[in-house]
């Protein structure tokens, strides 16, 4: 009897609904964000994760379509586990990630002085390497 894969994507994912940031009356998050990092970026607000930025968790849906500015709600995954793009540096198995570049997350820096308050920024836990293509993380 062989074990069978399993897909770690599918377990207790929790969602929730946030209005989406502008930059200049255009929402700064399109169609094209799907699956992507995002970052708080104002109360109750979200738009794509920056580099070094605290991850909220993955984009799964927009409200209306790219023509709807400001009309537009997107739903993120903030909590289970979930798959998202890497870039340099890519994490390893438990570690923790920040923001990457262009929609991706990459190891957490080294806790250090230079910490915000409230404590440093890095979040979930890293469960899989998938190369340097992505990783599977726990959103804890």
């Amino acid at each position: 009897m062989t074990i069978r894969d399993h897909n770690l994507d599918t377990i207790a994912p929790i969602f929730a609904t946030f209005k989406i940031h502008q930059t200049a009356t255009v929402d700064d998050l399109k169609d094209i964000n799907l699956g992507q990092p995002v970052m708080l970026t104002g109360n109750s607000e979200v738009g794509p994760i920056t580099a070094n930025g605290q991850l909220l968790g993955k984009l799964i849906a927009l409200t209306l379509s790219d023509n709807d500015n400001g009309k537009r709600l997107a739903t993120v995954q903030i909590g289970g586990i979930c798959r998202l793009a890497v870039s340099s540096t890519v994490p390893s198995v438990g570690n923790r990630v920040v923001g990457g570049t262009a929609g991706t997350v990459k190891q957490a820096p080294v806790l250090a002085a230079y910490d915000p308050a409230g404590g440093n920024i890095a979040r979930g836990t890293v469960l899989d390497i998938n190369g340097a293509t992505d990783c599977l993380i726990l959103l804890n």
